[in-house]
């Protein structure tokens, strides 16, 4: 009895290894996805940048909600929309 609850303890300990190995590389995708996002209006020169940033998650590019993201280099909807179209956003 006491070799099969060893068995089961060391299978447990694989399986957990195991989730935790194949967790890693999620986490690093998620960080990797946080720093994309963590360019700022200010970063960006180009209404096209803008807007790939705003559709990638990035909400406070539009803070006024007007639909107009970074309108540093954005200046209508009519334009964002356009670009927004061409990237399939």
């Amino acid at each position: 009895m006491l070799i099969r609850q060893i068995s089961i303890f060391r299978w447990s300990c694989s399986l957990i290894l195991l989730l935790f190995a194949q967790a890693e590389p999620l986490a690093h995708a998620q960080t990797t996805s946080f720093e994309v996002a963590a360019r700022s209006c200010k970063q960006v020169s180009s209404c096209e940048e803008a807007v790939v940033l705003w559709c990638s998650g990035y909400r406070r590019a539009d803070g006024d909600n007007d639909g107009i993201p970074c309108e540093n280099v954005c200046s209508t909807v009519d334009q964002v929309n356009e670009i927004r179209r061409a990237i399939g956003c």
